[in-house]
């Protein structure tokens, strides 16, 4: 009798151990979200599509749907809440996006920019993909919060993405920040039809002048007066541009090198790895897998191909302004995809001229899409929040 109630009893805990497992638990929409993760791993590992950034996301959508881990279990009375509980709090607070915006202001030389201003046009026309979508996504049945949130995408800058949605729709932050950053790693893929398209092979062709030379003391003050210019006008784009701005202060000042490294190297790359984890933790079978993370993704894409074709569309006002001394080309690299908007400028042009080269052409109106993004970022906060 003994014995086989010790048989019983182990049955018991080897049915509770069952239970316990995630195999046990495991539901369709948890199956779903896993097949998600290894597309995105596939395409950031095998692809290279933007794998500093993709990598960490789709790890980060795996281990949260993996069930039981319990990594974003808030914190309740006695029980300690998850790792990735924590470490989100940097994305719900708006810390990581300025964080990130700080190191590449470290990264970015703005010289292309600064050696030839009219380009910041480019930028700007470039944003105005985020309007239109912002228009789309209300009469989608968006609130005007989530709209602007969804709209922001179209400025392919990943940290402005985020921040925007972590201020005005936090419930979307997983499905926007997932889009944002696909479509900045489809870039060479979804932006040369759209330019080939509104380009002929006449203005492809053009060969661009050599930019001037850009002095120290141009770079130094480029940051200190952009800063006070857009920071009196937008106080809400504070926290992106300010930190883009202090990040190239850094690089440019010639005398805090050190400091620039690390925004560059430790810093970033710490920030990104917390940042790509908890974006990818908010994206749960729950929040992800609805009507309205398609119609995001669908929105995205329509942001981002107005941006790309605003951005040409102004390149070829450029074009005819000049005489044709502006291949409107460059004019796609006006959304902030850095720097691969501004690669795909290059590629297009060199497969119509083997001696064309737009690179840095193309860095002028793409960084100038960073300013724009955070720019855009900051009105629509400042309308909506």
């Amino acid at each position: 009798m003994q014995h086989e109630r010790g048989w019983a009893e182990l049955f018991d805990m080897l049915l509770e151990f069952i239970r316990g497992t995630g195999y046990y638990n495991l539901q369709v929409a948890d199956i779903i979200m896993i097949v998600v993760a290894c597309i995105l791993l596939y395409l950031g590992i095998a692809k290279k599509y933007e794998p500093l950034l993709l990598v960490p996301i789709s790890f980060g959508i795996l281990i949260v749907n993996l069930p039981l881990g319990g990594l974003m279990l808030p914190e309740t009375g006695q029980d300690v809440g998850g790792l990735l509980y924590y470490l989100s709090l940097g994305l719900e607070l708006g810390i990581y996006p300025p964080l990130i915006f700080l190191g590449v202001g470290a990264m970015t030389d703005f010289g292309p920019l600064i050696a030839n201003p009219i380009t910041i046009l480019l930028g700007a026309a470039a944003q105005f993909g985020i309007f239109l979508t912002f228009i789309g996504a209300t009469l989608f049945g968006f609130t005007p919060q989530e709209a602007g949130a969804i709209g922001i995408i179209g400025g392919a800058d990943g940290p402005t993405a985020i921040f925007l949605a972590s201020r005005l729709a936090p419930e979307l932050l997983g499905s926007i920040a997932i889009a944002a950053y696909s479509y900045m790693a489809l870039v060479p893929i979804i932006q040369p039809p759209i330019m080939r398209l509104l380009t002929t092979k006449k203005e492809r062709l053009v060969v661009m002048e050599q930019l001037r030379p850009v002095s120290r003391l141009e770079k130094i003050l480029f940051p200190i007066v952009v800063i006070i210019i857009t920071g009196l006008l937008l106080p809400a784009a504070l926290p992106l541009l300010g930190m883009l701005m202090f990040g190239n202060l850094l690089r440019e000042s010639g005398v805090t090198e050190r400091l620039s490294k690390g925004a560059q190297n430790e810093l970033n790359n710490i920030i990104v790895i917390f940042l790509g984890l908890t974006v990818g933790a908010k994206a749960t079978a729950v929040y992800f897998l609805t009507p309205d993370t398609l119609k995001i993704i669908g929105l995205g894409l329509v942001a981002f191909a107005f941006g790309t074709a605003t951005g040409v569309l102004m390149g070829k006002l450029l074009y005819a302004l000049t005489g044709g001394k502006i291949n409107p080309l460059i004019g796609s690299a006006g959304v902030s995809a850095v720097p691969m908007a501004a690669r795909v400028s290059q590629s297009v042009g060199k497969d119509e001229n083997p001696n064309n080269y737009l690179l840095m052409h193309a860095m002028g109106p793409n960084v100038a899409g960073v300013i724009g993004s955070a720019v855009a970022a900051g009105i629509l906060l400042s309308i909506l929040l």
